[in-house]
């Protein structure tokens, strides 16, 4: 769910109106918080919340039972193509490999509030998928290398 710059509100304006601002959060949902020197955030229900974590949780409970009855994972393996379409760069194997450790991922997201680690295996999938796509630089990839290069640059 996406929030339009309609539903947000400066730093200041929580500071001088809080509760304008929770009604207004009450009203809608939840309200994006901007500021100028911090991320934003959102200002929501508690009970919202809560929904929104048991829907989580459901969601993660059955890709989870459709695994351990299926443990090839033939419907979440044949409908990740239509979620992520550069899994065609994938071999059958580490599509396998990625829709399980996806569906681990959102379990540990919806048990334990471990949020970061399904963005991590998408983001760690997709530049597999990448640098499949490039039959030159996957072929560079694969060379032995030796040596030290120095320390990694991480992009974001």
């Amino acid at each position: 769910m996406s929030t339009s710059h309609a539903d947000a509100v400066t730093f200041s304006d929580l500071s001088r109106n809080p509760r304008a601002v929770a009604e207004r959060a009450a009203r809608l949902g939840r309200v994006r918080v901007t500021h100028r020197d911090a991320p934003d955030f959102y200002l929501t229900a508690a009970d919202r919340e809560e929904e929104r974590d048991r829907t989580l949780a459901t969601a993660s409970r059955l890709f989870l039972a459709l695994i351990k009855h299926d443990p090839t994972a033939r419907a979440l393996v044949i409908a990740m193509p239509e979620v992520f379409p550069w899994v065609r760069h994938l071999s059958s194997a580490e599509l396998r490999a990625f829709t399980l450790e996806l569906v681990e991922a959102l379990s540990d997201a919806a048990e334990l509030d471990v949020d970061a680690t399904t963005q991590e295996v998408i983001a760690g999938w997709r530049a597999t998928a990448r640098i499949k796509a490039d039959p030159a630089h996957y072929s560079e990839a694969r060379k032995a290398t030796s040596g030290d290069f120095g320390p990694v640059q991480v992009s974001a």
